[in-house]
């Protein structure tokens, strides 16, 4: 068994630029990387550090696709370390990766339901990756929509890959907090998308991603509407460090995100004041 401590190497074959800061890379490990989609990994780039990232790909596919932004720390008054090194590194290059860690979506919970996936900026990532498996086998669940906002048209990613989502089955629903010379969709905050599309809460699951103030703000309009607590994921990976329990970063009333979560249910983390 290998150490849980020690990275194996995984060269880079692909870099796509996403946004101005937000870029994706595809992967290949040297030995054989299965995860749940959910499940994140720590990412090390050699000589300067490591640090947790969500996977963006199917868990069908032999690839592994990490999908990262470069990070402003404004209480430092620079851009992450890790973050910045990995953003100047090309094909060929090798980086470190140990895991997979946390647990997953609920896909097995969401078959023979509606699944509403309410994303925001970089969150999407990890979503992504929740949809592709729901998507590799659409006959098992009943609708599949989602929920996606960013900041500006410019920073929407994945952007070539809405056209296929919706032709394997999902809707797809775009929105931008402010729109700019060109753009014909929404303009607002993603939860005014849940007054623009029909949604039969009684039998969906509601899973979300994104910065933390729409994460909380999503819930709140997801319980106005009707959804259960027990019905609504949420994923709290901004708070992981180590990955394996032992930094205590993550700590959150008792759970520790990297080792309970990073996905929860609302039901788990509603009674604990700090969990957004």
């Amino acid at each position: 068994m290998m150490s849980c401590y020690l990275p194996q190497r995984a060269e880079i074959l692909e870099v796509i630029d996403e946004t101005p800061n937000i870029k994706t890379f595809v992967l290949k490990p040297e030995r054989k990387f299965e995860f749940k989609p959910g499940q994140f990994v720590e990412l090390t780039v050699a000589g300067v550090g490591e640090a947790p990232f969500a996977i963006a790909s199917s868990p069908f596919q032999e690839q592994l696709e990490i999908t990262i932004m470069r990070t402003f720390d404004p209480s430092l008054g620079r851009y992450g370390q890790v973050t910045s090194a990995i953003h100047q590194m090309k094909e060929g290059q090798v980086v470190g990766i140990r895991g997979p860690y946390g647990n997953s979506y609920p896909v097995e919970a969401s078959i023979g339901k509606d699944v509403l996936i309410v994303g925001g900026g970089i969150g999407l990532s990890t979503l992504r990756s929740f949809l592709l498996t729901l998507l590799q086998d659409r006959k098992k669940y009943g609708r599949i929509v989602l929920f996606y906002g960013a900041r500006t048209p410019a920073d929407l990613a994945f952007r070539r890959e809405y056209e296929s989502w919706k032709q394997r089955g999902a809707e797809v629903h775009i929105t931008v907090d402010v729109g700019t010379a060109g753009w014909t969709g929404n303009v607002g905050v993603v939860t005014t998308l849940f007054d623009r599309v029909k949604l039969d809460f009684k039998r969906e699951i509601a899973v979300v991603c994104g910065p933390p103030i729409m994460i909380r703000f999503t819930v709140e309009k997801l319980l106005q509407v009707g959804y259960r607590p027990e019905n609504i994921y949420v994923s709290l990976e901004r708070k992981m460090r180590c990955g394996i329990g032992k930094c205590a970063h993550c700590n959150i009333g008792h759970y520790y995100v990297c080792k309970d979560g990073p996905i929860f249910s609302y039901q788990q983390v509603k009674d604990i004041p700090e969990w957004w």
